[in-house]
């Protein structure tokens, strides 16, 4: 299946900035995509029947309130163009707190609810990393929950200092929980990892919050001061990519500022939605360790061969390239240090049909011509 699987429109790019404050760059935002952010909002499952009820209860005020507080605290211009992102949509500021902030909520959702097994497969992604001396390559599958097909976009954001940054972004949440680079010459991938519920600490840090933080890094060591210094709530995988040092790094983090950094060599380094390297309770996640398993048996050599990794689709219940019913690969981002260009690939990364590129060395991301 091609781009045009379900009709699906291409992925739509937004240029915008600098702007005078970060409500206004939200605002802006919020306008231009005001109907996929609320065809989002009605379609999300678990927002409408879980996380807007639990909101209303008494017990979940405490935990909103340390989100709210500690998040607007540590990030206020991000705060501020969550709320403009609202204001332009036209839609509760509520509803997108609780879509940015679904990771750090879903696991204190009362358990007799019977969706709760459900509620955090929205997102599973699969990432392919090498460098060696021929090839710099990190490549990524970004998947979700099938309701998401259509309701992400491309942000192209210019900030009032200059810098610039291109980001794959989910309707109504803050850029980028998936994948993203900046005119630093500086990339990153993201894979959520499930730790078990005590490793998990209420109230503290959203990731959307620190990965919007990443897209301003100016270097690769600043991006890891950057995560290491957020007291984060629950687990996440980094693959941090810079241009200028020709290096990738894969960091995994939890809570209780735990972190683990292995940088990428020669050797191939496949990463699904499991901790492969920081020693911390996770939950089994058979998806993820099928992927895991099925790509270790997979050549991992040349670009063609990554791709065909991250098109596969031999195991039926849990292909690594995934099209439904519940869970669907949006896209493929290859990521090239050599070439220094970022490839969106809409359909089978093994069919190689790319949807967009970005030279990431030009201040202008310009597409080749």
């Amino acid at each position: 299946m091609g781009s045009s699987v379900l009709g699906a429109k291409l992925l739509e790019m937004f240029e915008v900035g600098p702007c005078g404050d970060a409500y206004q760059m939200g605002m802006l935002i919020g306008q231009r995509f005001s109907s996929q952010i609320r065809s989002r909002l009605a379609g999300d499952l678990v927002l409408r029947d879980q996380l807007l009820p639990f909101a209303q209860t008494q017990q979940a005020q405490p935990l909103l309130k340390a989100l709210t507080d500690n998040n607007r605290k540590k990030f206020p211009k991000y705060w501020d163009e969550l709320l403009g992102t609202a204001e332009g949509s036209g839609v509760p500021v509520l509803d997108l707190i609780l879509i940015n902030f679904r990771k750090e909520i879903v696991p204190f959702l009362p358990k007799t609810s019977i969706m709760s097994n459900i509620a955090d497969t929205v997102d599973d992604c699969s990432d392919v990393l090498i460098v060696s001396d021929s090839l710099a390559l990190a490549v990524h599958n970004e998947d979700a929950n099938f309701a998401l097909v259509g309701h992400t976009y491309l942000i192209k954001g210019t900030l009032a200092n200059g810098l610039s940054f291109v980001a794959y972004t989910y309707a109504g949440e803050l850029p980028s929980c998936a994948f993203g680079f900046n005119s630093h010459g500086l990339a990153f991938t993201l894979n959520s990892v499930p730790p078990t519920q005590e490793e998990i600490i209420a109230g503290g840090i959203g990731r959307n919050f620190v990965s919007r933080d990443l897209l301003e890094a100016s270097d690769i060591d600043d991006a890891l001061t950057r995560i290491h210094s957020s007291e984060v709530s629950v687990g996440h995988s980094y693959n941090l990519i810079e241009l200028k040092t020709r290096k990738i790094l894969n960091v995994e983090t939890t809570s209780r500022n735990r972190i683990s950094i292995r940088e990428i060599g020669a050797t191939p380094f496949f990463h699904a939605n499991m901790y492969l390297h920081l020693p911390v309770q996770q939950v089994q996640d058979e998806n993820s360790i099928s992927r895991q398993n099925r790509a270790a048996l997979l050549p991992k050599r040349s670009r063609k061969e990554l791709l065909s990794v991250l098109g596969d689709t031999d195991d039926p219940k849990y292909p690594i390239y995934m099209t439904g019913p519940t869970l669907y690969t949006l896209c493929t981002a290859v990521i090239d240090l050599d070439e220094q260009t970022l490839s969106i690939i809409e359909g089978n990364p093994k069919e190689e049909e790319v949807s967009h590129v970005f030279i990431m060395s030009a201040k202008e991301f310009k597409m080749p011509q």
